[in-house]
């Protein structure tokens, strides 16, 4: 059972996508998402409308085609097997995404101002860093943050954890303007993969928990059981730590946007918390990471 921040996998369906989240279903003013299974060969057109989007292969690959032009993304076989190419599509365009041998895609989205070039963008050039160590280490790639690759208003990454470990720790939120935040809504979109030997009982689809909190003059409470398909909205507040059960692999994407003018990912640790930081200095990051892909560009904390 879901609640106004938790979108169990099916709640969230509609027009032809498996997740729809639009700036007026969350009561918010700029990110969105939505998610797309195509079968072998079928296709799909759709309006981005005053959106700028994303299309992210989490299964498979595809061609799309904006304004005559096309663009063909390899893809990959699944979240946990590598970082994919992916294409930017910009605000008012009619966009026809066909899978020949069919997939699932994720169009992470922001309303935006500017209508910058749809263009492609290349798995090679996506920054994979490992942040955290020992039981808080986990796998970002960083294919659509500031430093990496222009948007008009949105951020988006990939975050992998290993089972047993916790992410988006220590707790943080962005949802002031300050020199240490910049406002920005967010969405996780989860995915999780099994460690289970064949013929073992598991959780269907695999299992993970996240945690969101307020303060006193902004309230949120959040504690949701999370499986794959499912979304969590973090309007604003404490989130983390995203925590992966012993035996269950961990994949979220991120969609972030808001109303600052430059285009900014400034983040602030709840202090309570943000000691944890100090006692990485020195441990190992978790030896199952990286998943697969390129060696990690940078190590993070």
């Amino acid at each position: 059972m879901g609640s106004q921040h938790h979108l169990p996998a099916g709640s969230a369906a509609g027009d032809g996508f498996d997740v729809v989240v639009t700036p007026e279903s969350a009561g918010w003013g700029f990110s969105s998402l939505r998610t797309l299974t195509l079968a072998a060969g079928e296709e799909f057109r759709f309006p981005s409308g005053e959106h700028e989007v994303l299309v992210l292969p989490l299964g498979g690959g595809c061609t799309v085609e904006v304004d005559g032009e096309v663009l063909e993304l390899a893809g990959r076989p699944g979240v946990f097997d590598g970082v994919s190419d992916f294409a930017y599509v910009p605000r008012d365009s009619s966009v026809l995404v066909r899978s020949a041998g069919g997939g699932r895609f994720a169009l992470p989205g922001a309303r935006a101002s500017r209508r910058l070039p749809f263009r492609y963008g290349p798995a090679s050039a996506v920054p994979v860093e490992l942040r955290g160590a020992g039981t808080c280490s986990r796998q970002v790639n960083n294919f659509a943050t500031p430093e990496a690759f222009e948007t008009d208003k949105l951020i988006a990454c990939e975050v992998l954890t290993p089972g047993g470990n916790w992410s988006s720790y220590p707790p943080h939120r962005h949802d002031r303007t300050s020199a240490q935040e910049a406002e920005l809504e967010e969405v996780y979109y989860f995915e999780f993969r099994s460690g289970a030997p064949e013929g073992a009982p598991s959780v269907p689809g695999g299992v993970g928990y996240q945690r969101v909190y307020g303060d006193g003059d902004r309230p949120i409470d959040v504690l949701a059981e999370v499986r794959s398909g499912d979304v969590v909205l973090i309007p604003h507040g404490w989130h983390g730590p995203s925590m992966a059960v012993p035996g269950y692999d961990m994949y979220y994407l991120n969609v972030m946007a808001g109303p600052e003018p430059e285009r900014s990912w400034r983040i602030c640790d709840d202090p309570a918390h943000g000691w944890v930081r100090a006692t990485w200095a020195g441990a190992q990051v978790d030896p199952r990471l990286p998943f697969c892909g390129p060696r990690p560009q940078a190590r993070t904390s």
